[in-house]
């Protein structure tokens, strides 16, 4: 099932988990929004600077960037309401995680790119 999905830390270097995780979502059929205030394009996508930009309902929220990065975002991240928060390794914060839960959003520690490769995303 297609999903929207928002890429938080979206890079231009292929080398980057960021950067193989969009290719995948979108290989894999989701519409995606890269978020990076940076970045005009990736991978011939618009990327939006911030998460107040995004005004459609968001299945997913996966996350690329530290948590020293994420804690100021968190007010953001729950008026977004993503059905779901994906904290890829290195993304962790137990303050992000007990907004979701506060906020009935779920939270999971997981990688997006092994989710996608063995159909759990």
């Amino acid at each position: 099932m297609s999903q929207t999905v928002v890429l938080l830390g979206a890079s231009d270097k292929p080398e980057r988990y960021a950067y193989k995780a969009l290719a995948e979502l979108i290989k894999k059929g989701h519409k995606v929004i890269p978020i990076n205030p940076v970045l005009e394009k990736t991978q011939g996508i618009k990327v939006v600077k911030t998460l107040g930009e995004i005004t459609s309902s968001v299945d997913t929220l996966t996350l690329y960037v530290g948590p020293q990065r994420l804690i100021p975002m968190i007010p953001d991240i729950i008026k977004l309401k993503p059905s779901r928060i994906i904290s890829n390794p290195g993304t962790e914060t137990d303050a992000l995680k007990k907004a979701a839960q506060i906020n009935g959003i779920e939270y999971i520690e997981a990688c997006t790119l092994v989710m996608l490769a063995t159909e759990q995303f």
